[in-house]
């Protein structure tokens, strides 16, 4: 019998936290869009790399966000409460108004 191994999510933030100082830096207007999406390209292909020379059979995918996991999958869905239907991208979540 053949055992694959997997993993069901791998943590996203990167070892030295570079999504969340990238995030920040965007929201903070210091960088662009472009140089957000440049890192968490990196982190992805990065994060895949890992599993992948670790010997992991099924590497995760579709487990990335940016931010808030549960507001991507109801954007995905297209279920978002009336609140967010500002949103249309990722470049969207620093200016939700939530009153």
């Amino acid at each position: 019998m053949t055992f694959k191994t997997l993993i069901t999510g791998f943590p996203r933030i990167g070892s030295q936290r570079e999504l969340k100082k990238a995030l920040e830096s965007y929201w903070a207007g210091k960088s662009s869009i472009e140089d957000l999406q440049k890192i968490a390209s990196e982190l992805r292909k990065k994060n895949w790399l890992y599993q992948k020379n670790k010997g992991i059979d099924i590497i995760s995918c579709n487990d990335f966000s940016f931010y808030d996991n549960m507001l991507d999958t109801a954007f995905m869905l297209n279920a978002i409460p009336e609140r967010f239907e500002k949103i249309k991208s990722v470049a969207s979540y620093q200016v939700i108004d939530t009153k």
